[in-house]
Order: structure tokens, then C-alpha cells, then sequence
């Protein structure tokens, strides 16, 4: 994200607080695909995902005033969204945390060859990633899916930055060790 935009969402923020409606638009439509991506990662199912839209936006409606700017805005919306999924989880006791739901983005321009090839890593990628635990997975999710730093993601998920790189270095071994056994080497198609 460059620094305008950065700094342009610390606006809208101010202008939400002040109950402005067009900039919750602007502000909306600039995240909730994000939003429900990342929630759609944690609860694993679309329906209440989308539910997870209308609430984080709603708690950005009420609580804009409250913003103190010491993150970004999306770190302060991802959390949200973090913290309203598993409180939805937390009520879905039979919800299991398998990533069968998420879905690879095909690159329109490579040959049907390499789409075939990266769509089968892409696979395979995702069940291993299924043999991390829901904490691994986490992190690798916000720092590589959402392109978090390290100290976001601490901020995000309320543990300190140590914890986050000793959790992301363990993810990554396991990770390695599982696209290993399944077949797959470094590299992408």
C-alpha cells in the first residue's frame, strides 16, 4: 500500500468520525474484499463472512472516533475482522479450520500449461497448509496473503513481534517439509 493511500484512509477515518457517509463509501469500497478474504480464511464459510463485512464496517461506523492512528488502518481493520471471526467461531463450535474454501486466482495471461501447473500447486499448497496449526496458518496468511509486517501481524493477533517470527519460522519449516512430501520443490511455475 503506498503512503498516500495510507494517509488518505487516516482521512476518511477522521471524516467517518464526523459522520461522513460518502467516505465510509470510499473507504469500503477500497476494503472489504480484503476484509472478506482474510474473514473468509478464518471461519470458512462465505455466508458469514459476508457477515463479517457488515459488522467490521458497522464497528468502523461507531468506533471512527476512537482511531488513534498508531497503526494503519488496514492493520486496525484486519483486526476487527480477526477478533469479530473468532468470536463467530467461538459460537460455531462444529466449524472445522480445513482450507478447503479458498480458492486460487488463475493468471489469465500464462499458457493453459503453466495455469494447469500452478493451479495443481496452488492445491497442493493449500492442503499443506491444512497440516499447520490454526496459529501457523495465521501468520502465514496475514504476512504472505495480506502482506502484513511483522509487527502488524503482532498487533493484529495481540502476541509480541518475537513470538510472531518464531511462529513464522517454525510455519515455514513445516510448510517445506510438507510441499516436500508432497512432491513439490521451491520454485513456482
Amino acid at each position: 500500500m503506498s503512503v498516500t493511500q495510507a494517509a488518505s484512509d487516516e482521512i476518511l477515518i477522521a471524516r467517518i468520525a464526523q459522520g461522513d457517509r460518502l467516505a465510509m463509501q470510499v473507504l469500503y469500497g477500497r476494503h472489504h474484499v480484503r476484509v472478506f478474504r482474510f474473514g473468509l480464511r478464518l471461519v470458512r464459510d462465505e455466508q458469514i463472512a459476508e457477515d463479517l463485512i457488515s459488522e467490521v464496517f458497522l464497528d468502523v461506523w461507531r468506533q471512527a472516533g476512537k482511531f488513534e492512528g498508531r497503526s494503519a488502518v488496514t492493520t486496525w481493520l484486519l483486526a476487527i475482522t480477526r477478533f469479530k471471526a473468532l468470536s463467530a467461531l467461538r459460537r460455531r463450535k462444529d466449524v472445522g479450520l480445513d482450507d478447503e474454501t479458498a480458492n486460487a486466482i488463475e493468471d489469465t495471461s500464462d499458457d493453459p500449461e503453466v495455469v494447469v501447473q500452478k493451479k495443481d500447486t496452488g492445491e497442493a499448497l493449500r492442503k499443506c497448509l491444512t497440516g499447520l496449526s490454526p496459529e501457523h496458518r495465521e501468520i502465514v496468511d496475514l504476512v504472505y496473503y495480506h502482506e502484513k509486517s511483522v509487527e502488524e501481524v503482532a498487533e493484529i493477533v495481540g502476541i509480541p513481534e518475537n513470538t510472531v517470527k518464531t511462529r513464522l519460522f517454525y510455519a515455514r519449516k513445516k510448510l517445506a517439509e510438507l510441499l516436500k512430501a508432497a512432491g513439490i520443490e521451491r520454485g513456482w511455475p
